[in-house]
């Protein structure tokens, strides 16, 4: 049994996270620059190596807080990428995950040791490796969890307008969106709680502020 370990083909697993962010009115994706040849230079996404004493989930989320200061944010495993070209050092397996988290709440959080960098998902650089294959993967995931789980108000703020919502779902699907029927809809999930505030600065009327009812949240999630 042991000489049928000794002669498999031993390869590196990578962990790389998606992360997303939304600043109230754009989705966007947060980079670092590639600090090794070869492709120096290049924006990438956040990621490091599996080490031997770790669960996938545990390596993805000490790689997460030391590239980004970033901890206790939505963090889900996405799938796994093993084409055996697609890192030409080493043969690589790379197990992506996506993150989603608030860029006000978080923004001066992040360290800048690695110079990390928000762009808008309209305004992507060319990408390391098969990058740009997890992004659209984890696009697509966030669009199908956002239809059917609450997922999305991972990226809004502690306390929100109904208009507010609607552009960060407008943002995921890059569609607009009736403002009746998606006031609406959202309401009748029973998920928000309307709050005596209103948001300042706006309007003379303004727009009551919600918050998510956690308790509620927490079982459909």
């Amino acid at each position: 049994m042991l000489e049928e370990y000794k002669q498999q083909t031993k390869c590196l697993v990578a962990l790389d996270s998606i992360i997303f962010g939304f600043d109230g009115e754009e989705l966007k994706l947060l980079l670092v620059k590639r600090g090794i040849e070869p492709d120096r230079d290049t924006w990438s996404l956040m990621g490091g190596w599996l080490k031997s004493n770790e669960s996938l989930d545990e390596a993805a989320n000490r790689i997460l807080l030391e590239l980004t200061g970033l901890e206790g944010v939505f963090l889900e495993q996405l799938s796994a990428f093993g084409d055996p070209n697609r890192d030409s050092v080493e043969r690589t397996v790379a197990v992506a995950y996506y993150a989603l988290v608030n860029v006000a709440d978080y923004e001066k959080k992040i360290s800048d040791k690695f110079h990390a960098k928000w762009f808008s998902m309209h305004e992507l650089p060319e990408l390391l490796f098969d990058h740009a294959e997890m992004v659209k993967l984890a696009i697509e995931r966030l669009r199908y969890k956002a239809a059917f789980h609450p997922v999305g108000f991972e990226l809004m703020p502690d306390k929100f307008t109904i208009p507010q919502l609607q552009t960060l779902y407008e943002a995921i699907y890059g569609s607009k969106f009736d403002k009746r029927n998606f006031s609406r809809k959202i309401l009748s999930t029973n998920l928000l709680v309307k709050l005596k505030e209103k948001q300042k600065g706006f309007s003379k009327k303004g727009a009551f502020l919600y918050q998510l009812d956690k308790s509620k949240y927490n079982l459909s999630n």
